[in-house]
């Protein structure tokens, strides 16, 4: 089923996103895959096998396009190299080494070291024979250990990619068969441009576009995010900004703003001190340092003395770096949670605006037992929806203005960002007074 993505209103006129996309189920996703197998596989005509094109396509992000153009080119075996398959078109060495022996003949595995007749040994295009039993573990190790799938290579001296024919022939347990077909279909949506998985938690479906832009999909699941970078959506925040905010706050970074700016390091055993009062005498609580020494200046406390002034030294450009790095990394983490508060405010507020929807849809029915039809009940969830929508908007506001330069534009900016502010208290307060 196709979606479009939601439109959005300018001057009073609504402007539809021509950004068309379709969400799959894992069923749909397997029946794509093979679809644009066998398209490849129709145009080459059972030239190259149907094992080998899947590899192909995967090397090139499943891009159709790109993997025609390299096949018909004058560096085709040089593709052939870098996908780390046989060129079909070439004499195979596995066939010149069957060629070699008659199915009696004794070969020794080269990994177990045991003897086993030729008939028993399996190879891949390469030439390289292993026992069964070897091919078999070594497998189901690169399948349920390691995760593999597109990257199994031949366990000989060579990088060539283990095809899937070979790999469903020789795995017997079908909890194994069922992983490996899983990474295969992991592997097909993650390698392709124009697929996404759903961020959703316990949701197995897939969004499909037919171009890559930072636009809002929306899952079966009801979830939105954005397709470019797969969060939550975020406009007016842009993707590269949005995961740079996210990380900063993830990360120590703010932690390690706080301690420049309210703790100082032990000048012997570079211990972090922080200190809540008293003199500037300061002892480091490091068992193997107990340094004494002088909060002020950091130097040994010895040469101080008892007077009543406990640091008479003076080092005007020491003093002047220290007292700006501390004042600037004061200053920045005071601007960072000024703009995280508010950020996790809203976050917080559109949680609990979420589930409103109880209420609401009780109030839609009550109000339908009062002779209103069910069309006339739709403002309520419309007002829902709304008041979602500018908390989600106002929440990442904030994360632009942290970023954003200040300017005449960005004083504009911050005076819409109180208009949607103001708007979007009112009508919170509107809809608590409609569901009571």
């Amino acid at each position: 089923m196709l979606f479009r993505s939601p439109g959005s209103s300018v001057m009073g006129q609504r402007i539809e996103d021509e950004y068309n996309f379709e969400v799959l189920s894992t069923e749909e996703i397997v029946s794509n895959m093979v679809d644009s197998i066998k398209e490849v596989s129709t145009v080459v005509q059972d030239e190259i096998p149907t094992t080998t094109v899947r590899i192909l396509l995967n090397h090139f992000k499943w891009d159709k396009e790109r993997l025609m153009e390299r096949l018909y080119s004058e560096d085709q075996e040089a593709m052939f190299q870098e996908a780390q398959v046989i060129s079909p078109f070439k004499k195979n060495p596995l066939v010149k080494a069957k060629k070699q022996h008659k199915p009696s003949d004794v070969l020794e595995c080269e990994i177990c070291c045991a003897a086993c007749k030729h008939q028993m040994m399996t190879g891949l295009e390469c030439g390289h024979l292993y026992c069964t039993a070897c091919w078999t573990e070594y497998l189901t190790t690169k399948i349920m250990d390691e995760g593999a799938s597109q990257m199994i290579e031949c366990p000989g001296s060579c990088n060539i990619v283990v095809n899937d024919q070979t790999v469903m022939s020789l795995i017997t347990d079908r909890r194994v068969k069922l992983k490996y077909q899983h990474l295969i279909t992991n592997s097909f949506v993650q390698c392709n441009r124009l697929l996404r998985w759903c961020p959703a938690a316990d949701c197995s479906n897939a969004v499909k576009v037919q171009h890559v832009e930072p636009k809002p999909v929306k899952c079966r699941c009801g979830h939105s995010f954005c397709f470019a970078c797969s969060e939550s959506w975020h406009d007016p925040v842009r993707c590269h900004l949005i995961k740079k905010w996210i990380k900063k706050c993830d990360d120590d970074s703010e932690t390690s703003n706080w301690i420049s700016a309210n703790t100082k390091e032990c000048p012997k055993c570079g211990a972090t001190i922080e200190k809540d009062g008293g003199c500037n005498h300061m002892i480091c609580k490091n068992q193997s340092c107990k340094a004494d020494f002088c909060w002020v200046c950091l130097g040994p406390w010895e040469p101080h003395g008892s007077s009543w002034y406990n640091c008479n030294r003076y080092d005007e450009d020491e003093a002047k770096n220290n007292r700006d790095q501390q004042e600037s990394s004061r200053s920045a983490l005071q601007r960072y949670l000024f703009y995280c508060n508010r950020y996790m405010n809203h976050l917080q507020s559109l949680k609990f605006e979420s589930k409103l929807y109880a209420m609401v849809k009780d109030k839609m029915e009550e109000m339908q037992q009062h002779n209103m039809s069910w069309i006339e009940v739709q403002f309520l969830k419309k007002s829902l929806d709304i008041l979602c929508e500018c908390r989600r908007t106002l929440m990442y506001t904030y994360v632009f203005a942290y970023y954003l330069k200040k300017n005449n534009q960005s004083a504009i900016f911050e005076d819409n960002q109180k208009d949607l502010e103001s708007a979007t208290e009112q009508l919170r307060d509107r809809k608590s007074t409609r569901l009571n």
